[in-house]
């Protein structure tokens, strides 16, 4: 499985890729003479100015494979032929910066070549063409040995290079020739205390402190890899040489961070590394390490609308040390970098990885983006979403606006809310919380992408603080007051454990306190699931009616239509549909006019003035296209003390196929909201024919509309006055049904006619399930009294 996505089987397919595992060196343990941590040789040329030979100097290389300068002032490089103990040296001076090269330009052959690159220190030894040692001393003592070289007082590393050196590292690379040198693998990085194994005979590639690096990318820092941009300036290239300190390991990869960052916030310090199996380093290990620098889309052929994560493919990875200090985290929030407030991109439309204009100070999306891989904290973080089921926390810094009365943050037409990151449990453990709750103190990890959303790898449990969120219960109706509510029960069949019944009994006859008509969604025939032809809904309706009696509360009746098999969307096999849920003890009566099947239309009928349902229960236009794969709405003619009440119970198309906020295409299209305007278009008409049979009828519109309360589909149900939405008349900290990856907004609706508009009406949605943990459904309900005496 790869990266965090592949970690768990989600509901998407997520496409395999095909990886090379990268070789790993480790940290010999108990040699005599230790792998270097820092400065190595790096390459050896004896053939220059001889015939055919491309430089006309030898030359000596060294390389900084650490993570630190180091002063090699006073140092000497040392060379004695093959089979000798004579040793000639050049004195070093100055410092070698990681990542670095330094070059010694040696003696010049009799012949010609090119010049070698400017030597950063020059001495006068004549080296032998195709044998002989050298040697990296921390002195300025000349060695006098001829075997057992490499393990001398002083000397820092080795090189035997012929087949008939008399001493090496291990065994002694191939012979060299006139036009061939000895290169250390990984541009310098590899070191195994084996000359033979770490070192290629091939071209020689002089190197001096100015150079970029050993071979296309060599010498790059992870913020050269990234850049300030959403894709890798690098993308596509090799890159070797790579310093860091491993500060998170998964199963199939590992993240790494430079310990010593540039000055540009926008250009990320980290990133990931994929070695398709078990990553053989450990935390605080520091690192080097080579490989491709590539973009990895999350979610395969099913991703595209994410964004890429920058990560180092096929990788080589060198360890120098064990049990480094990790790098400071990144503190996001108070006291560090704040995030941007409401935009999450600036990009107005098309691809932002082909766009311009990166601007992390401003733009969400991008802030988030330059902080990829790195170690992020947030210092007491608000939780504005459940736990998940994935494990998945939503989060935003303390100090966060346009909070809920309860804890949330709400979704606006403008603002997205760029401050959340969804903190994930792929490394360690993520606690159960609810909206409100704080997590104490620090909470630490990695920062990660994957389906539309940054998320935060936790890599200790955070510990969370209770912000004492319980659920709500509203007023009971006073005598007169007709109570009417919707609640989404999230695909409610017998088979179902009774415990969910029961809870949502519970929520009926306590926190709704029993309305009087109650209009559910999500009600699924009596074989749930199991597609097999069943349509009926009694056993899951009886079921919950006798659970809603168990639990002291009224015997309900119930009106619906059975929908065409597999025709309205929704779990496949469950055959959804709304139902009317009503008591007939405190006024409330249904007006039966029987004959309409799935696919009848209902339509008005005007008697002498009065409006009445030509069907009722019936179904408004079920054949017409903006229902096709969605719920058709379901139209009531009720009685409330004499007096008609037409009611249409709605669930409209689900958000599917949207894309996400954090997406790759900015600004987001939303293709699922173009059924939901036609089907708004549709109710809408409706309700136009009732009222305009009798404008002071009394309807009322309910149920999951999927959509905002400031969405187009809210603006044509509204449009001439001829319905009010409730949800708009409340305070903003109060307009929520639903949260999702930590936005509370509203999905779920009542509207009403003016004439019970202009009614001492009172509304409330009742939030006892969106902002938890442990849910019976992941809608809210609510409900509203309207005074009908």
């Amino acid at each position: 499985m790869r990266r965090t996505d592949r970690v768990r089987l989600r509901a998407l397919a997520v496409a395999s890729a095909a990886a090379v595992v990268g070789a790993l060196t480790a940290l010999p343990a108990g040699t005599a003479n230790a792998v270097s941590p820092d400065i190595v040789i790096s390459q050896v040329y004896g053939g220059g100015g001889n015939s055919g030979a491309p430089y006309a100097n030898d030359f000596i290389e060294l390389y900084n494979r650490g993570t630190a300068p180091v002063p090699v002032t006073g140092w000497t490089v040392q060379y004695a032929s093959a089979a000798g103990s004579s040793w000639a040296k050049t004195t070093l001076s100055g410092t070698i910066a990681p990542g670095k090269y330094y070059l010694v330009q040696e003696a010049a052959g009799a012949g010609t070549g090119a010049a070698l690159p400017a030597p950063d220190a020059t001495g006068t030894i004549a080296m032998g063409a195709n044998a002989g040692k050298v040697a990296l001393v921390t002195n300025s003592t000349a060695l006098t040995c001829s075997t057992g070289c490499a393990t001398q007082a002083g000397v820092k590393d080795f090189v035997g290079y012929g087949t008939t050196a008399s001493s090496a590292e291990g065994s002694p690379t191939g012979n060299l020739a006139n036009a061939t040198a000895a290169l250390r693998a990984g541009g310098g990085t590899t070191d195994t205390d084996n000359n033979a194994a770490d070192f290629a005979v091939t071209a020689p590639t002089p190197r001096n402190s100015s150079s970029t690096g050993g071979g296309t990318g060599g010498g790059a820092r992870i913020h050269d890899i990234q850049g300030a941009a959403r894709t890798s300036p690098l993308a596509g290239q090799a890159v070797s040489a790579v310093p860091g300190v491993v500060t998170a390991v998964g199963p199939s990869g590992y993240w790494f961070q430079d310990p010593q960052p540039d000055a540009d916030p926008a250009t990320s310090e980290a990133v990931y590394v994929y070695t398709a199996g078990a990553p053989g380093v450990a935390v605080g290990d520091s690192v080097k390490v080579g490989g491709t620098v590539s973009e990895y889309r999350p979610g395969g052929t099913g991703g595209t609308t994410n964004l890429t994560v920058t990560e180092l493919t096929a990788p080589t990875t060198s360890v120098l040390a064990h049990n480094v200090a990790l790098p400071a985290a990144t503190v996001v929030g108070a006291g560090g970098r704040i995030p941007p407030a409401s935009v999450i991109s600036s990009v107005t439309t098309g691809d932002v990885e082909t766009a311009g204009g990166f601007q992390p100070a401003t733009d969400g999306l991008d802030f988030w983006e330059s902080l990829e891989g790195m170690r992020v904290q947030l210092n007491d973080a608000a939780v504005v979403g459940p736990t998940s089921s994935f494990g998945e926390i939503p989060v935003v810094p303390q100090g966060s606006t346009t909070r809920t009365n309860r804890g949330g943050i709400l979704l606006q037409a403008t603002d997205g809310n760029p401050e959340r990151v969804l903190l994930d449990d792929v490394l360690a453990p993520t606690p159960a919380a609810n909206v409100g709750d704080t997590l104490s103190g620090a909470t630490v990890g990695v920062l990660d992408y994957s389906f539309g959303n940054f998320k935060l790898l936790v890599t200790a449990t955070p510990t969370v603080a209770s912000g004492g969120l319980t659920a709500e219960t509203t007023a009971a109706p006073a005598a007169g007051e007709l109570a009417t509510a919707t609640f989404n029960v999230e695909n409610l069949a017998p088979s179902d454990p009774q415990s969910k019944f029961d809870g949502l009994a519970a929520a009926v006859v306590n926190n709704l306190r029993s309305p009087d008509l109650v209009a559910l969604e999500e009600i699924q025939d009596n074989s749930g699931a199991t597609d097999d032809g069943v349509v009926a809904a009694d056993q899951t309706v009886a079921k919950l009616v006798a659970a809603i009696s168990a639990a002291g509360g009224p015997a309900y009746s119930y009106r619906q239509i059975n929908p065409v098999n597999d025709q309205d969307g929704g779990q496949p096999g469950g055959n959804i549909r709304q139902v009317f849920l009503y008591r007939t003890d405190r006024g409330l009566s249904f007006t039966d006019r029987p004959g309409a099947g799935s696919t009848t239309a209902d339509s008005i009928v005007n008697n002498a003035g009065t409006p009445a349902l030509a069907y009722s229960p019936g179904r408004i236009d079920p054949t017409n296209s903006a229902f096709n794969s969605s719920r058709k709405p379901l139209a009531g003619e009720f009685r409330w003390n004499g007096r008609p009440v037409f009611v249409i119970a709605n669930h409209f198309n689900s958000k599917g196929g949207d894309q996400p906020l954090f997406g790759r295409y900015q600004q987001p299209s939303r293709p699922s909201e173009t059924q939901r305007h036609a089907q708004a278009t549709v109710v809408k008409s409706f309700t136009d024919q009732i009222l305009a049979v009798d404008p002071n009828a009394a309807v009322i519109v309910l149920g999951d509309l999927n959509d905002f309360e400031f969405s187009q589909t809210a603006d044509l149900l509204t449009a001439g006055g001829s319905l009010v939405d409730l949800p708009r008349t409340l305070p903003l900290a109060e307009r929520y049904t639903y949260v999702y990856e930590g936005n509370s907004q509203v999905l779920d609706h009542i509207l009403i006619s003016p004439a019970l508009a202009a009614k001492a009406y009172s509304y409330d949605i009742v939030h006892l399930n969106s902002e938890f943990a442990t849910q019976l459904s992941d809608h809210d309900p609510q409900v509203v009294r309207i005074p009908l005496p």
